[in-house]
C-alpha cells in the first residue's frame, strides 16, 4: 500500500513537472524580443519578464524600506542575543514537517529520517524547538521545499520572476510555494489556532529572516552597479546551493557564503 501511494505521488509529480516545464518554456518564448542581440541577452539572463519584474522589485524594495528593514533593525538592536538564538531555532524547527514530506517525495529516506528524529528530539528536549538539542546528537538541520522536489524530477526552473511581497522566484519555485502550503502540516495546525497566533508565527519568521540578511543585502546594494541583477544572481546561486543539498542553507554563515559567491560572479 505504501509503495502504491508513493508510486502515485511520483506519477503526480512527473505530470506536474511536465505541465510546469511546458508552461515555463512557452511563457519565456512568448515574450522574447525580435532583435537578435536583445534576444541573446534575455536568454542568457532567463528573465523575459524583466520590465515587469523590475517594477515589482521596486515595489518590494519600497515595502522593505518602510516596513521590513526597520523592523529587522529594531529586532537586531533590542532583542538580546540569547533571544535571537531561541527565535532562530524555533523558525527552523517549524519547517521540519514540510521538509520531511519533501524528503519522502524525493526518495531521500536517510534525510527524511534525520529530519523526523530532529523534529522529535527538539520538540521534547528542545522545549518545542526553541533549543537545538538535536545537532549535538548528530542530527543536523536541513530544509526542503516542493520547488526542490520538482528539481529532483528534472523540472526546468523556467523564467525568473519577482513575486509581490515575496521576491525572487522562478515558475518552478512559485508553483512549489503554492503546493507547499497544502503539503505543510503546519498549515493545518495554524488553521485551528487563533488568528493572532498564526500572524505572530509568520511575523516572527519574516523578521528573523530579514534580520539575518541585513548585512549581506546592505553590502550587495552598496557594491552593485545594478542591484536588481545582483539579487537575481544571488537568488539563483542560493537555489542551486539548496537544490544540491550543499549543507545547511538556513544558517547565517551559509547565507553569507552564497552571497559572497554570487557577488563575485556577478561582477
Amino acid at each position: 500500500m505504501m509503495r502504491y501511494s508513493l508510486r502515485k505521488l511520483g506519477t503526480a509529480i512527473r505530470n506536474a513537472a511536465f505541465v510546469i516545464t511546458v508552461a515555463g518554456v512557452a511563457a519565456g518564448c512568448a515574450t522574447l524580443p525580435e532583435d537578435p542581440l536583445d534576444r541573446a541577452d534575455v536568454l542568457a539572463a532567463n528573465d523575459p519578464f524583466e520590465p515587469a519584474n523590475r517594477m515589482v522589485f521596486a515595489i518590494n524594495e519600497a515595502v522593505d524600506f518602510v516596513l521590513l528593514r526597520p523592523a529587522a533593525a529594531l529586532y537586531r538592536d533590542f532583542m538580546p542575543d540569547p533571544g535571537k538564538e531561541l527565535v532562530f531555532n524555533f523558525v527552523r524547527h517549524i519547517t521540519l514537517p514540510l521538509t520531511i514530506v519533501n524528503d519522502v517525495a524525493q526518495g531521500e529516506w536517510d534525510r527524511a529520517e534525520i529530519a523526523a528524529k530532529r523534529l522529535f528530539v527538539n520538540s521534547i528536549a528542545g522545549f518545542g524547538g526553541v533549543v537545538d538539542a538535536a545537532t549535538g546528537l548528530g542530527l543536523p538541520h536541513h530544509k526542503e521545499d516542493f520547488g526542490q522536489t520538482l528539481a529532483s524530477y528534472q523540472v526546468v526552473p523556467g523564467p525568473y520572476i519577482v513575486l509581490p511581497l515575496i521576491g525572487p522566484s522562478s515558475t518552478r519555485h512559485a508553483f512549489g510555494r503554492i503546493v507547499d502550503v497544502g503539503l505543510d502540516p503546519l498549515t493545518y495546525l495554524l488553521a485551528k489556532a487563533p488568528v493572532e497566533a498564526t500572524l505572530g508565527v509568520r511575523a516572527v519568521s519574516i523578521v528573523d529572516q530579514r534580520y539575518r540578511l541585513l548585512g549581506p543585502l546592505d553590502d550587495l546594494k552598496r557594491n552593485s552597479l545594478d542591484y536588481y541583477a545582483a539579487v537575481r544572481s544571488l537568488y539563483r546561486q542560493r537555489r542551486t546551493y539548496e537544490i544540491r543539498n550543499l549543507g545547511d542553507e538556513a544558517t547565517p554563515q551559509s547565507t553569507a557564503t552564497v552571497f559572497n559567491t554570487s557577488f563575485h560572479r556577478e561582477g
